[in-house]
């Protein structure tokens, strides 16, 4: 009895056989071999590996080499297993997995570097505050400047103002200045004695003085336009002519002549349109 049952204890099964997974899971391929093999099954080559999936060469023989540290983190290692192992034929979560597990934790372990991606930004506003700071102290600048250029602007503008209205009369306005001004414009001179008698005796000389506005056209014998324009007051005109001076007047009543040294004076009314031809000798209306 004994004895049997000692010998059915040695040919029970053993507990120790080697069926446990993280046997197998030793015994499996790595990832890189597995994304290599599967590349070489496929015909493809790492340069059209790396074309397809836009992860540089060195990197993709990095990996199969199941060297990850050129990958810059974990984050970029399951990205690039993903992509190598959609382009070769294999189950690429699986393969992350195995990273994951052998790597030490899925991509939530990995946030803090995700955190220093965005903290970047936030660096952005922190470096231009001072630029703002600088920009609100120089429009500050300016407009005090300008205030302080405004008012000294205004100081001078009314010294300017007083010292220029001085010497007008009493009243308000320019309107109590303006009738003066002809009543302070002395008279057109007549002509000297000596001027008249050098006027030539052979030929028609007709001087016209403004003491208003007209327009004034003056054309000789031969129909030649002389002048053709406004005269204002105190300006004067003179045309000589051997045969006969032609005029058209505006306004007759602003402009005082003198043909051949004698003082015609206004040759019309205010506003009245005059036409006039004068020759040699005594004048007389054309």
């Amino acid at each position: 009895m004994t004895i049997g049952k000692s010998s059915d204890r040695e040919n029970a099964p053993s507990s120790v056989e080697p069926t446990d997974d993280s046997e197998q899971a030793a015994d499996a391929p790595s990832i890189g071999r597995v994304l290599s093999a599967s590349r070489i099954e496929a015909g493809l080559t790492v340069d059209q590996v790396s074309t397809a999936t836009r992860v540089r060469v060195p990197i993709v023989h990095a990996i199969e080499e199941d060297d990850f540290d050129r990958c810059g983190g974990d984050f970029y290692a399951r990205g690039h297993i993903r992509a190598i192992a959609r382009a070769v034929g294999v189950d690429g979560e699986a393969l992350v997995a195995r990273y994951d597990a052998a790597h030490g934790g899925s991509p939530a372990a990995k946030r803090p570097a995700t955190q220093l991606i965005d903290s970047g930004p936030i660096r952005v506003p922190s470096r231009s505050r001072p630029n703002w700071a600088a920009a609100m102290v120089a429009a500050i600048v300016a407009v005090v400047a300008l205030i302080g250029f405004n008012l000294v602007s205004g100081k001078g503008g009314h010294g300017t103002t007083g010292s220029a209205s001085a010497p007008l009369p009493s009243g308000s306005g320019t309107g109590s200045v303006a009738p003066e001004t002809p009543a302070v414009q002395p008279p057109a001179p007549a002509p000297s004695a000596a001027a008249i008698a050098a006027v030539p005796a052979d030929k028609v000389t007709v001087k016209l003085v403004a003491q208003g506005t007209s327009w004034v056209s003056a054309t000789d014998s031969n129909g030649k336009s002389l002048f053709q324009n406004n005269i204002s007051d105190g300006q004067d005109q003179t045309f000589t002519d051997p045969k006969l001076i032609k005029l058209v007047l505006g306004n007759g009543g602003a402009v005082h002549a003198y043909v051949n040294g004698k003082d015609l004076g206004l040759l019309g009314k205010d506003g009245q349109v005059v036409h006039v031809t004068y020759t040699p000798g005594d004048p007389q209306a054309g």
